[in-house]
């Protein structure tokens, strides 16, 4: 680890965080125009390939089979929807395409060689490739690399002290060691997290204390608002403030400069007015598409009218 990285306290965080806003906004503004294009918004989508009967119990999430949602569950798709998904995506102007299958962890065998199988052909249509499957080892995330996976997503969810409360059944060593593997194998790291599930600022500040200091940081960090979902624990936490999110995203991109800071889940809770001010204070990623895997997301028509609203564009992939 750097010196830099290794000296970052969570004062030195808590420092930049709890900034005013309209300070704190600037300072990130500044720092996303020295590495960033501010005109330009990297555009990805995102399919679950594999929905429901998940054996984790994350609070938040509603395919776990601990919890009594209305998700149907759905088996791991085809090769040939998968790609025609791909394709829609990228006509619509996404550059990136993700995977997520809801699983623990990956396992060996027919479905594993499957999603492999999944990745080249969508890799070989000039998509980026991202996939979530839980966790991995490092043999597995070397083969996910010769497939040609370019990021993998394993998100940290929230700070060490808070993440007992949201999930028993994975520990926080082990999205770490996960991480590891993934950037081990020479892939690229997608990981972030969750705002709005009862956590504290103090919580918040501990998550992106543990992004900053990963070495060398994340090239992609996914900020989720929660989507309360019936059926979940967290069916009745309140929206998260819209002034939180804005505040996330900031202080993320002062502590990351080059990452890509992505504008997640709980957009369409967030508004227009707020999402502008993510995407100055730094948020140069979002999804496209209806559905974030089983959860709401701006209708396509909407983005487009918002990022035009902005003179904002999507990024062509080099």
């Amino acid at each position: 680890m750097s010196t830099s990285l290794r000296s970052l306290s969570r004062g030195d965080v808590r420092a930049i965080y709890d900034r005013p806003l309209l300070e704190l906004v600037a300072r990130a503004a500044r720092v996303h125009r020295e590495h960033h294009d501010p005109r330009h918004v990297q555009c990805s989508a995102l399919l679950s390939i594999k929905t429901g009967a998940c054996p984790e119990d994350c609070a938040y999430c509603p395919q776990s089979a601990h919890h009594n949602t209305e998700l149907e569950r759905e088996p791991l798709l085809s090769l040939d929807e998968v790609v025609e998904r791909a394709r829609q995506a990228k006509a619509q102007g996404a550059d990136r395409f993700c995977m997520g299958a809801a699983w623990r962890d990956v396992t060996e065998g027919k479905a594993f060689d499957q999603v492999l199988e999944m990745v080249s052909t969508v890799k070989a249509l000039g998509l980026e490739t991202c996939a979530t499957l839980g966790m991995l080892d490092r043999d597995q995330a070397d083969r996910l690399r010769d497939a040609g996976l370019d990021y993998y997503n394993h998100n940290l969810d929230t700070s060490p002290e808070f993440y007992g409360e949201i999930i028993s059944t994975r520990t926080y060593d082990e999205r770490l060691a996960t991480l590891a593997a993934v950037r081990d194998s020479g892939m690229k790291v997608c990981c972030g997290g969750i705002v709005g599930m009862g956590e504290t600022d103090e919580d918040r500040v501990g998550l992106l204390h543990e992004l900053a200091r990963q070495d060398p940081q994340p090239e992609s960090v996914p900020i989720n608002a929660l989507v309360a979902v019936d059926g979940t624990p967290l069916a009745d936490q309140p929206p998260i403030d819209w002034d939180v999110m804005v505040r996330m995203v900031a202080t993320a991109r002062v502590l990351m400069p080059k990452t890509v800071v992505r504008l997640s889940a709980g957009r369409t809770e967030l508004g227009e007015a707020a999402q502008a001010m993510c995407f100055l204070a730094g948020a140069n990623s979002i999804f496209l598409g209806d559905r974030l895997l089983t959860t709401p997301n701006p209708e396509p028509d909407a983005d487009e009218s918002l990022l035009e609203k902005l003179g904002l564009a999507p990024k062509r992939p080099a």
